[in-house]
């Protein structure tokens, strides 16, 4: 099943000069946000206290939110696990204001037990005003040190994906592919973060695997290209380089397309049907099919091209051919 013919001569790399810019505001703009606005980070990484309860009956979600809403619990993060099972996830300025009402003061650790105690009394007695059954399952303090330590080791993540994945490549390809794949990488996370940054939708730890997932799904994306790229410039004499990337592209778009509409229909799914759990990650799944898809085409291979790359690189008997002629 072929959506365009491979055959087919469209001019990307005529529109090189325009692309390129664009992707270059947008991350200019991505860098600015998260240097001025940040990133609206969940508990995952700011701490505060959990409370998941049980319900008798099965009870909708908003139930519960506007019960928590009558004691100034209205932004508290209420995750579902199922009809009957609820987390309530509490910022570490809800507690603070909480802990005031309590009579417990928010630096002091000796009253963690106490303060957490009391505040999940007063939700379950929040829950419970209208009748309903519910009983405590479990309540926890996240400290903010916890938080740090989880968003320390996901930059890391990403930094060990970035660099094992620019080592393979230039084992397999050559260093201005690398070079390439790693930039088209970099640009298509931070574009996604910035994604993040302006609508200020929480970062959580699930988003963060979905940052991993399009820090993947950019690589095989570009790699498939890059393969064809390659292939080309082995088999083919006469074609310059901006020639042989757009014959490249053109004759993967099919390919290219077909990939991320079926992906995107899986994530597409998963934020109508996912439920609010699940909106970070697939928002991120989402935005990150969408820049890969249009950065391997008209951000990854004109950088390529700008980097110099042509038919000897590929080569190594050409390329040491070429280096001898230089030698003096």
């Amino acid at each position: 099943m072929e959506f365009f013919n491979p055959n087919s001569n469209v001019n990307f790399m005529g529109i090189r000069r325009w692309t390129v810019g664009l992707s270059v505001l947008l991350f200019l703009a991505s860098i600015v946000s998260l240097s001025t606005r940040g990133l609206n980070l969940a508990l995952d990484f700011t701490g505060g206290t959990l409370v998941e309860v049980i319900y008798a009956k099965p009870t909708e979600q908003s139930a519960v939110t506007a019960s928590l809403a009558k004691i100034g619990m209205e932004k508290a993060v209420v995750q579902r696990f199922d009809s009957t099972n609820y987390a309530v996830r509490l910022s570490p300025k809800e507690v603070a204001e909480l802990a005031e009402a309590v009579h417990a003061q928010p630096g002091d650790s000796t009253s963690l037990d106490s303060r957490n105690s009391q505040i999940a009394t007063n939700l379950i007695k929040a829950l419970t005003a209208d009748g309903a059954q519910v009983t405590k399952k479990r309540s926890e303090y996240v400290g903010p040190q916890v938080g740090n330590d989880l968003a320390w080791g996901g930059l890391v993540a990403v930094v060990v994906v970035l660099v094992g994945i620019m080592i393979y490549i230039m084992m397999r390809f050559e260093l201005k592919f690398a070079i390439a794949t790693v930039v088209t990488e970099l640009h298509d996370v931070v574009l996604t973060l910035g994604f993040f940054s302006l609508t200020g939708m929480e970062f959580d730890l699930a988003v963060l695997a979905a940052i991993l997932a399009v820090d993947g799904y950019s690589v095989n994306d570009t790699i498939v290209v890059f393969d064809r790229v390659r292939e080309l410039f082995k088999t083919t004499r006469n074609l310059q380089p901006i020639e042989v990337l757009n014959k490249a592209i053109n004759s993967t778009l099919s390919r290219t397309i077909m990939t991320s509409l079926a992906t995107a229909l899986t994530v597409v799914a998963l934020f109508l049907f996912g439920g609010p759990t699940l909106k970070g990650f697939s928002s991120a799944l989402l935005i990150g099919i969408v820049v890969g898809t249009l950065s391997s085409i008209f951000f990854a291979n004109p950088l390529l091209l700008w980097l110099g790359v042509t038919k000897q690189d590929l080569m190594p008997k050409a390329k040491e051919d070429a280096e001898l002629a230089r030698r003096p």
